[in-house]
């Protein structure tokens, strides 16, 4: 991979990164104390509806906390030098790939495999 297609992918991952770093406030639950929704009393209905809406928000931050960590493991494998190559196979990973998902750690054939599994 060329020096400016690298500084390139390295730029998209950084700009995604600090996008998700600056909706890590509030928005991100850190536990059941933290419950988007309170519980108070109310219907068997209405508590069924306020679980399910805390356990969506959970699950979304959930997925928020791991796509930081996804993001900085492609930003540290710029860093040491394995970035772009496919941690399966260790053949390189395609730019129009990392284009598309900068964060890729696998070629598109060993992806392929992965999904079929």
């Amino acid at each position: 991979m060329e020096p400016g297609q690298l500084a390139l992918l390295k730029a998209v991952l950084e700009q995604r990164l600090a996008d998700l770093a600056r909706h890590d406030g509030a928005e991100v639950l850190s536990g059941p104390r933290d419950l988007a929704v309170q519980e108070v009393e109310t219907s068997p209905a209405d508590k069924a509806t306020v679980r399910l809406l805390n356990d969506l928000a959970l699950e979304a931050a959930g997925h928020h906390v791991a796509q930081l960590r996804t993001l900085r493991q492609a930003l540290a494998r710029i860093d040491d030098g394995s970035y772009g190559e496919c941690e399966e196979c260790g053949n390189p990973i395609g730019f129009s790939r990392l284009q598309a998902r900068p964060e890729a750690r696998l070629c598109i054939a060993c992806q392929t495999r992965a999904e079929k599994r």
